[in-house]
């Protein structure tokens, strides 16, 4: 994985993220654990059959799943590789950028570090806010990214909503009502956006959980030290003092 790429990726992009929310909107929670490799592998799934032919994650190889509990190259190849690509392949997207341009009006965005350019929230409560909207191009809205260009992939799996406006105290108050059922119950499709989300907070640092497990390492070894060092001071000037 490219530093320097990364660095840059996420200074662009992160300030692309304050203007993104509609204002007003709250955020809900996304429940991120990247130590459960169960739940990570459930997204991992989730991102190969509905994110990965529009969007790429460029910054991440196939074969890196084994470090969510799959076991060796042949499960990643039957799990996750849905094309001729080989294990030790970039995830790269099967559409081309002017393809995205033509088809969008704007090429979709790699999604390697996309949790941390806009944020787990955003993105858990961005995938579960779309509603039908006859006006725009896909037929889609989303109150979290108004007139956004991605048409709502996971419809089947949540169902199709529908825009409610209330005015509350002289303020227009926006949510939504779901209309017409998905194949999932709302519980089921949070969970399905919690595991998809979980992976890609996990893609875009997939060494964070072995860096903090060093970091604690390293401050019980320091803390340690310190204790020593203490007791040796205090042995060294003992008789002087």
């Amino acid at each position: 994985m490219n530093k320097i790429k990364i660095f840059l990726l996420v200074l662009f992009m992160a300030p692309l993220s304050l203007f993104a929310a509609e204002p007003g909107m709250p955020l809900d929670t996304a429940p991120i654990d990247t130590t459960d490799n169960e739940a990570l592998q459930r997204g991992a799934e989730s991102f190969v059959n509905y994110c990965l032919t529009c969007h790429g994650a460029s910054f991440m190889r196939y074969n890196r799943h084994r470090d969510i509990g799959l076991d060796n190259e042949a499960e990643v190849l039957d799990k996750l590789v849905l094309t001729d690509q080989k294990a030790g392949d970039l995830m790269l997207s099967a559409m081309r950028k002017n393809e995205g341009e033509e088809w969008f009006g704007v090429a979709p965005p790699d999604l390697s570090v996309i949790a941390r350019s806009r944020g787990a929230d955003w993105l858990y409560t961005y995938l579960r806010a779309f509603y039908r909207d006859d006006t725009t191009v896909p037929g889609w809205n989303n109150l979290v990214f108004d007139r956004a260009a991605m048409p709502h992939v996971l419809y089947e799996l949540q169902g199709e909503q529908k825009l409610v406006v209330k005015t509350v105290d002289g303020k227009e108050v926006k949510s939504l009502e779901l209309a017409k059922p998905g194949l999932m119950t709302v519980p089921e499709y949070d969970q399905y956006v919690a595991d998809l989300v979980n992976y890609l907070v996990y893609i875009g640092e997939p060494a964070a959980n072995d860096r903090k497990r060093l970091g604690i390492m390293v401050m019980i070894f320091l803390f340690g030290m310190l204790g020593l060092t203490y007791a040796l001071y205090r042995e060294y000037w003992k008789d002087i003092h």
